[in-house]
């Protein structure tokens, strides 16, 4: 394809704050730790089409970006179709309202619990459609994508729905590539151990609160069944749509007996350990509150 005709959306930066709340850290019954991530996520948009194709030629890409929900996907459909309509001069049938639509009836692929969410399943990637491709005909590309990718992806005796619920929660709490089979290991230890996960995340994406904002003390105690800091066990879904890479770590966790985690100030990585003491101990060395 020639990328001289691509036409792109400036990168648009969405910060989000993830502050996950953890047990042992800060205050009240059980306590709570503090771990602060800043995700930057760069919302990057591509048109492309040949320069003097008729309106029925012109092809278009979208692209999406690992961990987006299908919320976010949505919005940016509802981007690219702005684009297509102000610079190509043409009018997608497809929309954000009818992609929100399609991916909150679309059922869920085979070999999974079902179930009204597709979240998980909206294959992050890039994607040629045209003016005349529908909503559902997106969609059937991602789950195409998903289940070419999930294909190479070793199991061994995990449940495959458990597996994409965590590969989600790698997908948030890492921002070093590095670092996702520890955090996936940190996951399923606690699960093991019956430990809350108590990861900010599920609660934000549970009650749709803005990752720029703090959480506040009454919606951590919201009974929402994305609270993981009051519910034991995984979210009922998962929080977002992870690539491959997340996936992988999810399926083969690395091989340590981590507990927690606490991200270094300034940076993008985590400390580990599985000594709540330790942990605690570099926590209050971070400047973090608590313990």
């Amino acid at each position: 394809m020639d990328w001289t005709h691509a036409i792109g959306v400036g990168q648009r930066q969405h910060i989000s704050t993830s502050v996950i709340a953890e047990r042992g850290y800060g205050t009240g019954r059980t306590g709570y730790r503090f771990l602060v991530r800043v995700w930057v996520a760069t919302l990057f948009v591509a048109l492309v089409s040949a320069a003097a194709a008729p309106a029925a030629d012109v092809q278009l890409k979208i692209i999406f970006h690992e961990g987006q929900t299908a919320k976010q996907m949505s919005d940016q459909v509802s981007a690219v179709r702005l684009i297509a309509i102000h610079k190509r001069h043409v009018t997608p049938v497809l929309t954000g309202a009818r992609y929100a639509a399609a991916s909150a009836t679309t059922p869920r692929p085979a070999g999974f619990p079902r179930g009204r969410s597709i979240e998980g399943f909206l294959f992050p990637a890039g994607y040629i459609f045209g003016p005349s491709t529908t909503a559902n005909g997106l969609i059937e590309l991602q789950l195409a994508q998903f289940a070419k990718d999930w294909a190479t992806i070793d199991l061994g005796t995990r449940k495959p729905y458990d597996v994409l619920i965590v590969a989600s929660m790698v997908e948030r709490e890492t921002a070093a590539p590095e670092e996702r089979k520890l955090v996936s290991a940190v996951i399923w230890n606690r699960l093991a151990k019956g430990m809350p996960l108590a990861i900010d995340a599920t609660l934000r994406y549970g009650l749709g609160i803005p990752g720029n904002r703090p959480i506040t003390a009454a919606e951590q105690k919201n009974q929402t069944p994305y609270n993981t800091g009051i519910r034991p066990g995984l979210p009922p879904t998962p929080i977002g749509n992870p690539g491959l890479p997340s996936m992988e770590a999810a399926a083969h966790p690395a091989a340590v007996d981590y507990l927690y985690y606490v991200r270094k100030p300034h940076d993008i990585h985590h400390f580990f350990t599985a000594s709540e003491a330790e942990f605690c101990a570099k926590a209050k060395e971070y400047g973090y509150r608590g313990c």
